[in-house]
């Protein structure tokens, strides 16, 4: 069965393109990889999630795919056996009065339909070529988390092409992205396909990643949660040194505000870090620190 992507967003068809992305923020929250681990179902969706949204976000594709359904990716071929058609039978209407598709939209047409349809309109003596579009590929780009939040060229085999992509930073693992014309070549001078490239972003062994913020552990001594002091952090873009309260607790949370990771093709923009303390405690006292120990014992209230 076709994919509707208004269904697949939980959108009308007359949803707005802010609607449309406030849609793929939460299902893609919803759905990512990184909050789903093992999870193929969820998977599934998130990638069907992006597919709606790289579609209906852009207003070219989104009328291609609302005049022609699931058949939007030959939009240009339809058309121009539309006008062939037109121009055969001497204005709309068809051949001896009928329509080009007979009496079917171009929504409900399949891949078959289409190979019968274009074949024996402008097959034959006499008939002009149609222009195909070229087939659309699938790739895969595998990225540890520095590269992802960084824009970056690279280079991919595709088909057995070589082929020079700018990663954009702030891509989420799992996500796909459209890239126009480097798919398979067009036929008779149609267009080429396009080229749909998901990453997969490996999980990084310090850092966890839930949409444009960061988490983290970060270890104290009992001395600086005790008494308060500096703690270095290393980041993403480098070392930081963070002032730790008096008292703070095992488990304190601190939040540095746009230390995250870049937010997807907004410049500039960039989500939270979140440190979370673990205060570790001493495991080798000498006899004068464990005398020290046991006289603040002593003046410690019992809980």
């Amino acid at each position: 069965m076709a994919m509707d992507y208004y269904k697949v967003l939980g959108v009308e068809r007359t949803a707005t393109v802010d609607a449309i992305k406030a849609a793929y923020r939460k299902l893609a929250r919803k759905y990512h990889p990184d909050l789903n681990p093992n999870d193929s179902e969820a998977k599934r969706k998130f990638q069907e999630i992006n597919e709606a949204n790289e579609v209906l976000s852009d207003p070219e594709l989104r009328k291609k795919y609302d005049k022609h359904g699931d058949q939007w990716k030959h939009a240009d071929q339809i058309e121009a056996a539309e006008k062939e058609h037109a121009t055969r039978s001497g204005g709309p209407g068809g051949f001896g009065g009928g329509q080009p598709f007979g009496g079917r939209t171009s929504s409900d047409l399949n891949e078959d339909d289409l190979n019968d349809l274009f074949g024996g309109m402008f097959g034959g003596r006499g008939g002009r070529a149609v222009k195909f579009r070229g087939q659309d590929y699938q790739a895969e780009a595998r990225l540890d988390l520095v590269e992802a939040a960084n824009t970056h060229k690279r280079t991919l085999s595709v088909n057995g092409k070589q082929l020079r992509i700018t990663v954009p930073a702030g891509v989420e693992n799992g996500q796909t992205i459209r890239i126009p014309g480097q798919g398979g070549p067009g036929q008779n001078g149609g267009p080429a396909g396009d080229l749909y490239l998901t990453f997969m972003v490996k999980e990084h062994p310090r850092f966890k990643r839930i949409g444009a913020d960061l988490h983290t552990t970060l270890d104290i001594n009992l001395s600086t949660a005790l008494l308060g002091g500096e703690a270095a952090l290393e980041t993403l873009d480098g070392k930081v040194k963070l002032k730790v309260a008096p008292h703070t607790q095992n488990g304190t949370r601190a939040k540095l505000k746009g230390k995250g990771f870049p937010v997807y093709k907004q410049e500039g923009q960039h989500g939270d870090l979140y440190v979370t303390y673990h205060v570790k405690l001493p495991t080798d006292l000498t006899a004068e620190q464990r005398a020290l120990f046991e006289q603040l014992a002593q003046t410690q209230p019992q809980p």
